[in-house]
């Protein structure tokens, strides 16, 4: 395992830190405490951190335009002024089913965003992954335990998803034009090693980054699924990563405290904490979603 020199962008512990992203036009990152409903906002240059209670449980988000996110919420999608936070319903998600909540998304090069649903108790089969294609909210998989590791190759021909509770990440053929499968998934790889495969972010040379969730790491798979590199976290449940920074060279690393107890904590000291890594990776940029046709 490797051991980057390691910063720590967030002292707040987060029960369940999650979903975070990036804007390069404002030097932002964004990330979510699911279980507690609050929004985390760092500006990266001067480490500086505010915190938005949402009144809700949400899970990621994605850059619209200056002004406007779409958060990824327990029951829906919600437009979020930038501004003043103010917040309003775009498209309900699972708002007749109080067992389930958001979990993990990430947008296509296409605009296209996919969203994952799991059970508030990761029951097996109770999850699914959504496509929000030009407006329209359409199922693309369903009967996932916990979708995680939504991230996609470069050129949007390539799909990725996990489902933590088997340890398996699958590839998925795309129409690189619409963000949509043209294919069934297929595994890529089987995690044996200590540890769950959790959130995943691709570089600009396709290399999945993938978060485990129970091994202190990111791991680093290459599009064939050859693992490449492990990347030390100082907190053993890291949840998911994002490239970060003018020249996204660094990894921003969220983690989180659930079904740890006092022991568990004791025996962790940076659990919760949301870290920066000098990775030196050759990241990109995240796309806006697109919301119509044009």
């Amino acid at each position: 395992m490797e051991r980057l020199r390691t910063s720590i962008l967030c002292e707040e512990r987060c029960h369940l830190g999650e979903g975070p992203t990036y804007d390069a036009a404002t030097d932002t990152a964004w990330w979510f405490d699911i279980l507690e409903g609050r929004l985390f906002e760092a500006h990266v240059g001067s480490g500086r951190v505010r915190s938005h209670a949402l009144g809700r449980m949400a899970s990621a988000l994605a850059r619209i335009d200056a002004a406007r996110q779409l958060v990824v919420a327990e029951d829906g999608l919600y437009i979020r002024n930038v501004g003043d936070g103010a917040m309003r319903l775009y498209r309900p998600l699972e708002a007749d089913n109080p067992r389930t909540r958001s979990n993990d998304a990430r947008v296509h090069p296409s605009g296209t965003f996919w969203i994952g649903t799991m059970g508030r108790k990761a029951e097996r089969g109770m999850g699914a992954i959504y496509a929000l294609h030009r407006g329209e909210l359409s199922r693309l998989f369903s009967a996932i335990a916990i979708p995680n590791a939504i991230c996609f190759s470069p050129d949007g021909a390539l799909g990725y998803f996990a489902d933590t509770a088997e340890n398996v990440l699958y590839r998925i053929p795309l129409d690189a034009s619409t963000g949509l499968p043209i294919g069934p998934p297929e595994e890529l790889l089987r995690h044996r090693d200590v540890g769950g495969l959790d959130g995943a972010v691709v570089d600009a040379e396709g290399r999945i980054w993938n978060a485990r969730w129970g091994g202190g790491c990111v791991d680093i798979y290459s599009p064939q699924g050859a693992h490449l590199r492990c990347l030390h976290v100082p907190a053993r449940q890291a949840s998911c990563p994002a490239f970060v920074g003018p020249d996204l060279s660094r990894l921003l690393v969220t983690s989180a405290w659930q079904d740890m107890d006092e022991a568990a904590r004791a025996a962790d000291p940076e659990h919760g904490r949301t870290f920066l890594l000098e990775a030196s990776a050759p990241g990109r940029p995240e796309p806006d979603v697109k919301l119509g046709t044009s």
